[in-house]
C-alpha cells in the first residue's frame, strides 16, 4: 500500500483540476494554427515516446502480449484518436468553454451505452441525472447566438462523435487484456493513437509546418499539452486512484468545464452567455446525479483511462 502524502495529493488534485481544465485552452489556441490530426498526432506520438522512457527508467518491461497490443491499439484509436483528435478538430468551430461543458456529458454517455446495449436498469438519482444532463444539454446547443454561427452545427457533431467514442473507449478497456502498468499501457495507448492520427493527417491533406515555424503561442501551447495535459495530468490521475477514493478524483469532471469556461473567457475573450451558466449547472448537476447513482464497480470501470 502506497503512503499517502498530503502536499503530493494536493499538487495531484490540482494538475488533474488546472492542467485537464486548460487543455480545452491549450488546444484551441493550437488548432487556430495547425491541422486537428497533425496537431494530435505530434503530440501523442511525443508524449507516448516520453512516457515510454520514463517507464523504462522506472524499471517497468515493455514488452506486451500480442493481444494486449491489439487492445491497446483499438483504446487509443478510441480514446485519442477519435475521442481527443475528432475533439480538437471541432473546437475549429466551437468555443473551448462550450466544447468543456460538452465533454462534462461523458458520464452522461456512458450511462446510454449501458442503457441500450447493456439492457442496465439505473437507479432514480441515475434516471434524474439523465434527464437534467439532456435538459442541460439541449439549453446549452440550442443558443441563437452560437446556433447561427458558422459550422457551429458541424463543431457540436464532431464533439459529440469524439465524446461517444471516448465512452465506448472506457466501456472496451474495463472488459478486455491490457498491460498491467498504467504507464506502459497509456505509453502504447498515445503511440498507437498518434501513429493512426499520422496517416489521417496524410491522407487528408493536411499541411504540416516545422515547430521552427509555428508562433511562440502554438509552441507554448503544443508544450503544455504534451508536459501537463498528456504527461503530468495523467501520473497525477494514476497517483490519486492509487490514494484516495475514486468518488473524490472523479470531481474533475465538475471542475475542468469550470477552469475551461474562465480561461476561454479571460485569455481568448470568448463570451459567456447566461444560457450558458444555466445550462452548465443543470448539466453538471445532471453529471453528479449520475455519478452518485452509479455502482462501485461502474465508477471504476468509468475511472481506468484519464481524459485528454
Amino acid at each position: 500500500m502506497l503512503q499517502k502524502k498530503p502536499t503530493l495529493i494536493l499538487l495531484a488534485f490540482f494538475a488533474i483540476y488546472v492542467f485537464w481544465g486548460s487543455t480545452y485552452l491549450w488546444n484551441k489556441m493550437a488548432v487556430t494554427e495547425l491541422p486537428p490530426f497533425m496537431l494530435g498526432g505530434f503530440r501523442f506520438c511525443t508524449a507516448g515516446l516520453i512516457i515510454f522512457g520514463i517507464a523504462a527508467s522506472l524499471g517497468h518491461s515493455l514488452r506486451i502480449s500480442k493481444k494486449q497490443l491489439g487492445n491497446s491499439i483499438l483504446a487509443g484509436i478510441l480514446f485519442l484518436s477519435v475521442g481527443n483528435g475528432v475533439f480538437v478538430w471541432a473546437l475549429k468551430y466551437i468555443d473551448s468553454g462550450f466544447g468543456a461543458l460538452i465533454a462534462s456529458m461523458y458520464p452522461l454517455f456512458i450511462i446510454l451505452i449501458m442503457m441500450v446495449i447493456q439492457k442496465r436498469k439505473l437507479k432514480k438519482m441515475t434516471i434524474a441525472g439523465v434527464v437534467l444532463g439532456l435538459i442541460g444539454m439541449l439549453l446549452l446547443i440550442t443558443q441563437r447566438r452560437l446556433s447561427i454561427e458558422p459550422n457551429f452545427w458541424l463543431g457540436v457533431g464532431l464533439a459529440l462523435t469524439a465524446i461517444l467514442s471516448w465512452s465506448s473507449g472506457s466501456l472496451f478497456v474495463a472488459k478486455v487484456e491490457t498491460p498491467k502498468n498504467h504507464f506502459v499501457s497509456t505509453a502504447y495507448q498515445m503511440t498507437a493513437a498518434g501513429l493512426v492520427l499520422i496517416i489521417a493527417s496524410a491522407s487528408l491533406g493536411e499541411e504540416w509546418s516545422s515547430p521552427l515555424n509555428w508562433t511562440s503561442r502554438t509552441q507554448i501551447a503544443l508544450t503544455c499539452l504534451i508536459l501537463f495535459g498528456s504527461i503530468a495530468a495523467f501520473s497525477a490521475f494514476n497517483y490519486l486512484l492509487k490514494n484516495v477514493d475514486t468518488e473524490k478524483v472523479s470531481t474533475s469532471a465538475y471542475v475542468n468545464p469550470i477552469i475551461a469556461m474562465f480561461l476561454g473567457w479571460y485569455f481568448l475573450h470568448e463570451t459567456v452567455t447566461t444560457q450558458s451558466v444555466v445550462a452548465a449547472a443543470i448539466l453538471l448537476t445532471g453529471v453528479y446525479f449520475i455519478n452518485a447513482g452509479k455502482s462501485k464497480g461502474d465508477k471504476e470501470a468509468e475511472m481506468l483511462v484519464a481524459e485528454e
